[in-house]
């Protein structure tokens, strides 16, 4: 067992739905205080979000964090882009990867890890449309076997 403590915040849900994971990578990022409270309160939405390497840095963009109700005018802007914290070596990986057509960093999910807060960040290829009847199709006849097996 370990001993960090997870607490999930926000879940791309249609990621998996919409691309195929090819790699992930767990990732900081630069948040001001009124964004870690709204965090901690559950006010985020990674739906429409993606990341990109520009000059050398990795930033993430179209994530909304809910404005913090206690914060009054000095608020944060929710969709404002994020820097992300990656060691260099990876960032060098990232720009080779992303270069190569069809492939985009999209956001899986926000979490705090011991008090920090995190983000899985997914190197995907997107799905055609006939890869997601293919999806449908296998998990319809996983459900089928589930259901054979059940009624012996």
């Amino acid at each position: 067992m370990s001993n960090e403590s997870i607490k999930l915040v926000a879940r791309n849900r249609k990621a998996r739905h919409d691309y195929h994971i090819l790699e992930t990578w767990e990732v900081g990022m630069v948040l001001t205080g009124s964004e870690v409270k709204s965090l901690r309160t559950g006010k985020a939405s990674l739906s429409d979000a993606f990341a990109r390497v520009e000059a050398g840095e990795a930033w993430l963009y179209n994530m909304h964090i809910g404005p913090y109700g206690p914060a009054g005018p000095d608020a944060h802007e929710p969709k404002r882009r994020r820097k992300l914290l990656l060691h260099r070596q990876e960032i060098r990986r990232l720009i080779g990867k992303v270069e190569q057509v069809g492939l985009t960093l999209i956001p899986l999910e926000i979490y705090f890890r011991d008090g920090v807060a995190k983000l899985k960040l997914a190197l995907a290829r997107g799905k055609r449309h006939r890869d997601r009847r293919e999806d449908v199709k296998r998990r319809e006849a996983e459900r089928e076997m589930e259901r054979a097996r059940r009624k012996r």
